[in-house]
């Protein structure tokens, strides 16, 4: 069977998430080719022969994160953008530029490749090359419609992108099934969407196996965009220099290993995947901006969690863990210091409701089931 898969580029989750997917189906005998751009592209390249990249389309970034109000006008128009890695200005394209260079990045391989199957990991352009040349599709997503803090004024755009939800085959959700759905405030009224029937909660693709460590310090694994990174480092690491107890931040800089030590904490760089996952067994909470991928690890240390959000989704996740007794949500430094007290005073508390979504969580084979509902498709 031949498989293209195609994943955004908005932080590392989705590329997690398709690799071991990637894998899992290569093990089976399937072929597989992959697109993306950035550093989704540079890590499939590490892990599969097949990958070809494409143009990324990304929102308009400050140092303070996402800009809604520009990343809307940068929509038709080109924008000077000041890159940040490379520290100096560029202009950014526009999303419909963008979004055109991506859907004919995609469509010229279409003829050579001859694909089964598109497999989308939050990527519309695929679908939208999925329905055009009637190809089925199954979309993996943690994000259809959000309820929290979502601008009005993208509404009309989610509401567009969800005509090619619809056409897709399957929609497959690497989460709990209801009603311990992490992302379920982002997921929206299936029934009211008209996609229940299609929608399949596989379970997360992490090995939910319970793993606990010896609780040494606090840690706090950074990640996503470049804006956001730095949005969260500039509330995270005043707060936990000053800890008394001992505290470990990851930067998420890919490619760099540079430590320092300020106060009793301890910053990375960047952290393996290895060395991450240590890190998160041996802490005794984490603290992080609300990924959906990171919230199923927290799930899987039994952690309780403290979440700074810095978009809408995880606005949603964060809501819901927190609705559980899992996690905690806080804006600023302030009430991270509050938090973190909180967590230290009810730790028995929030580590018993934790386990508690484990233990449920751990009944789902996610990358199973998920390998079931793609190879089912093809045979049907």
């Amino acid at each position: 069977m031949r498989l293209l898969f195609s994943c955004v580029e908005l932080g590392l989750g989705h590329v997690s998430r398709v690799i071991a997917l990637g894998k899992r189906l290569e093990k089976r005998g399937n072929e597989l080719f992959f697109f993306s751009g950035g550093t989704a592209y540079q890590l499939l390249k590490k892990e599969f022969k097949n990958v070809l990249p494409c143009t990324p389309v990304a929102w308009y970034e400050s140092a303070h994160g996402i800009d809604v109000s520009i990343s809307l006008l940068n929509i038709l128009v080109p924008l000077p953008h000041y890159q940040y890695e490379k520290n100096r200005f560029e202009i950014k394209s526009s999303n419909a530029m963008e979004t055109i260079h991506r859907y004919y990045d995609l469509r010229k391989h279409i003829y050579e490749i001859k694909p089964d199957l598109i497999v989308s990991d939050s990527d519309m352009h695929a679908l939208r090359l999925a329905h055009r040349w009637k190809i089925p599709s199954v979309y993996i997503t943690n994000i259809i419609r959000p309820n929290y803090n979502f601008s009005p004024f993208l509404i009309p755009g989610g509401r567009f992108t969800e005509r090619y939800v619809k056409n897709s085959s399957r929609i497959v959700v690497p989460d709990n099934p209801p009603p311990y759905t992490i992302c379920e405030h982002n997921l929206g009224d299936l029934n009211q969407i008209g996609i229940r029937d299609k929608v399949k909660f596989v379970g997360a693709f992490l090995d939910m196996t319970p793993t606990e460590g010896s609780e040494d310090y606090v840690f706090a694994p950074i990640s996503g965009p470049l804006g956001t990174r730095a949005k969260l480092k500039q509330t995270i690491i005043p707060v936990l220099k000053k800890l008394e107890t001992k505290s470990v931040i990851s930067l998420g800089v890919p490619g760099e290993k540079i430590h320092a030590k300020v106060g009793n904490c301890e910053i990375h760089s960047w952290l393996s995947p290895q060395e991450r996952h240590e890190y998160m067994k041996n802490s005794k909470m984490v603290v992080f901006s609300g990924g959906h991928i990171t919230y199923l690890e927290t799930v899987k240390y039994v952690k309780p969690s403290i979440c700074i959000p810095t978009q809408s989704e995880q606005v949603g996740n964060a809501r819901k863990m927190q609705d559980l007794n899992c996690s905690i949500v806080v804006k600023n430094g302030k009430q991270l210091w509050l938090a973190i007290e909180k967590i230290e005073e009810k730790k028995q508390f929030y580590k018993s409701n934790v386990k508690a979504l484990n233990l449920y969580a751990n009944k789902f084979k996610g990358l199973e089931n998920a390998v079931m509902v793609i190879e089912d498709l093809v045979k049907t």
